[in-house]
């Protein structure tokens, strides 16, 4: 029962296997004792960007096939700000068939709707720049794949509609469409590098296999960003000229960029952003702006390098733990990054994203247990 598939998760007899034991219970004990009509209240204690509808979706599918229906109040429409311990949404419905649904649709909106939130603020952040959700490899299985990049999804159109490019696309097929896209982005990993022996051999193998594609090439795996990165450049002189090449950043952080050091790097800053290192920082903010792997000074030596040799055109790709964090660091520095690939959108601290569903009504009678009272105020408001 460890691969699951959409029809399975509709199944009682699956339902019942990954739902709490107590839930289980209750359901029997309300099927001999006779139904009510209950109404949940679903809540997160933090603030979260709502993103339900994976959630709504799973629960109507669940309806049809028990041939029951549920009723839905959304409080906050998909991509709108929740304030924390504030109701996204009313669930109405037959207790017998709701009862054993806390636990699976709980796991469908908690962490959906962190990740939503991380994204907003990532892409608001850096408002001028495109980002790549690249989750995938960092999720525990398909299911939180899907989650994962609906919620960035969903956190992208919110910045968006504020004026930010946010996320064009994502680094696979499968939950492509999220993001209005019939296919994942990409072009190679570090692996493809070592196979071809050189930067400039993986690119050449890439353009060979894939004529049509604007290049991207990853120009860290040997430690010389700056000069495999224009050797590709002159290699591909044309597409660099057209436009049409960037280089992926993505040096580890046991290390610095080619010709950096942590003198060197805060000279970088000095020349191209002062304010950014002129006030006080927090260790972890240094470490962005002037440490080891993809710093801002690393970003912008790259620049001034391609620029030196005339590559202008050329745009600079980022990535390496690219969170919320990072990008507010990266927008202070101002970092001339033309595109963020990242996955750090994911909760980070998972206790977060739990979701909670209290029950607020019997047969439209209001009670809720004691200090939970709050969740009624908003529906008292909606003359619910």
């Amino acid at each position: 029962m460890d691969t699951l598939s959409a029809q399975d998760l509709v199944q009682t007899e699956t339902i019942a296997a990954y739902t709490d034991a107590y839930f289980n219970k209750t359901k029997a004990i309300v099927s001999r004792f006779g139904d009510k009509t209950v109404t949940y209240a679903v809540f997160l204690r933090r603030p979260v960007i709502s993103a339900p509808k994976l959630m709504l979706d799973w629960l109507e599918e669940v309806a049809a096939a028990r041939s029951t229906t549920f009723q839905f109040e959304i409080l906050h429409e998909e991509g709108e700000w929740v304030g924390a311990g504030e109701p996204l949404l009313y669930i109405t419905g037959s207790y017998v068939h709701l009862s054993d649904l806390e636990t699976l649709l709980l796991q469908k909106l908690g962490s959906v709707c962190v990740a939503a939130h991380h994204a907003y603020q990532m892409c608001i952040g850096l408002p001028h720049v495109t980002f790549l959700a690249m989750e995938a490899r960092h999720c525990a299985g398909t299911e939180m794949q899907s989650m994962m990049a609906y919620g960035a999804s969903v956190g992208s159109r919110a910045a968006q509609r504020e004026g930010a490019k946010g996320f064009v696309g994502n680094a696979n097929d499968a939950t492509a469409h999220f993001f209005g896209a019939a296919r994942g982005l990409g072009t190679m990993p570090h692996a493809l590098i070592g196979y071809a022996g050189s930067t400039v051999r993986a690119a050449e193998m890439y353009h060979e296999t894939f004529p049509d594609d604007n290049l991207t090439v990853l120009v860290d795996y040997f430690g010389r960003e700056i000069t495999d990165g224009l050797a590709v450049c002159h290699r591909f002189s044309g597409l660099a000229a057209a436009g049409k090449m960037s280089l992926r950043l993505d040096t580890h952080g046991g290390r610095f960029l080619e010709g950096l050091d942590p003198a060197e790097s805060y000279a970088v800053l000095e020349r191209r952003s002062p304010g950014a290192i002129r006030r006080y920082r927090s260790d972890a903010e240094l470490r962005h702006l002037v440490g080891t792997g993809v710093s801002a000074a690393a970003i912008w030596r790259m620049r001034e390098a391609l620029d030196e040799a005339g590559f202008d055109r050329v745009r600079i790709v980022a990535s390496s733990g690219f969170g919320v964090d990072k990008c507010r660091v990266m927008a202070d520095a101002h970092a001339p990054i033309d595109v963020v690939g990242t996955g750090s959108f994911i909760p980070d601290h998972w206790h977060e994203t739990y979701a909670t569903a209290d029950i607020i009504a019997y047969d439209g009678e209001a009670r809720v247990k004691l200090g939970r009272e709050f969740l009624l105020q908003r529906r008292n408001q909606n003359g619910g």
